[in-house]
């Protein structure tokens, strides 16, 4: 692929811990496959996290934390730009640009928004209800071709898509319309109950497994994993359990569903769950040694998320004066 023919794609995950099994196979494991064929911005996106009040000492590390998760699942500063939000002020002031172009009916009409206010329900601040202005501007300050998104960041691209529309339309062509990435995700679900997907916020502690789970945690959850009364190790309704651990053997391994099938034709439950267990100990393995490396070197860190922070503001700030310019406000 041509380097000026290269697509740009950003994302951006929130510093709420120690990412899932599923955040890794359904989407940051992603991101480091796809900086080889894009001009990928991938973000901290930690002034989104402060719609929920933080304990700030926490915080610190774990905003730290998840920069170092991030590079330890392959994303490289070398190849991409790799940078924490508020590390770069563009973010917050073309957030308010675009606030000023978003219409109230929009903001009300977010499904996240209503999700979030009544698990918060003590404090519905007007950030929660203003977020996807900033969500709009990470996207738009980038000039993003591709966004990867899930099923519940769609409505927040549509209305980033709406916003960017009616701005060039007022104010002539500024913004590239971003379009919808829909990469091959695996939907990992919790092992505890199936039918939900995989979240820290699970209060059944063995229906998570994190990234940095020790191999013997990760072994022994995968053991007591839900599966069925049947013993045929096979992906077909009905059979939620089973159909996950195969869906996550087949994400680590590469095999299809009817190669695993016929690998554990007559071997039962037992087999198969202890098995999916030791390969993603193993996958993640090295995720696990090159964090422990990191977090060990502050100082490596540190002069990646400055480098990422500089090569995001010069893009940044291209697209903010052109902002500025067009509303009309005056240049420093």
């Amino acid at each position: 692929m041509e380097e000026q023919k290269k697509k740009v794609i950003l994302s951006g995950i929130q510093p709420t811990g120690v990412f899932t099994l599923g955040n890794y196979l359904g989407a940051v494991r992603n991101w480091a496959q796809m900086q080889e064929d894009f001009h990928s911005a991938y973000m901290i996106a930690d002034l989104h996290a402060l719609t929920v009040r933080q304990e700030p000492a926490d915080f610190r590390k774990r905003i730290l934390s998840c920069y170092a998760l991030l590079l330890a699942c392959g994303v490289d500063p070398d190849k991409s730009v790799v940078f924490i939000q508020s590390h770069v002020p563009a973010h917050a002031q073309l957030g308010w640009v675009l606030a000023c172009n978003t219409q109230f009916g929009e903001l009300s009409r977010m499904t996240q928004f209503k999700d979030k206010a009544a698990q918060h329900a003590d404090n519905i601040n007007a950030g929660l209800f203003t977020y996807p202005a900033l969500m709009a501007a990470d996207i738009l300050l980038y000039q993003a071709d591709l966004v990867p998104v899930g099923v519940d960041q769609k409505q927040h691209l549509e209305l980033t898509r709406d916003v960017a529309s009616r701005f060039n339309g007022i104010y002539g062509n500024t913004f590239t319309l971003p379009e919808p990435y829909i990469a091959k995700e695996a939907k990992i679900m919790s092992l505890a109950d199936p039918l939900k997907k995989m979240s820290k916020s699970d209060p059944n502690p063995n229906g998570c497994i994190t990234i940095l789970d020790e191999p013997g945690t990760i072994v022994r959850k995968f053991k007591r994993a839900v599966t069925d009364s049947e013993t045929e190790v096979c992906y077909r309704e009905g059979k939620d359990g089973i159909n996950n651990l195969m869906t996550i053997y087949a994400a680590v391994t590469g095999l299809s569903m009817d190669q695993i099938t016929a690998d554990f034709a007559g071997r039962g439950y037992g087999d198969f769950k202890a098995a999916v267990g030791e390969v993603v100990a193993e996958h993640l393995r090295p995720v696990r040694e090159r964090y422990a490396d990191l977090m060990n070197n502050k100082d490596y860190l540190t002069e990646c998320y400055r480098k990422g922070a500089e090569q995001a503001a010069r893009i940044a700030h291209r697209t903010l004066e052109k902002v500025y310019k067009k509303v009309g406000l005056l240049p420093a």
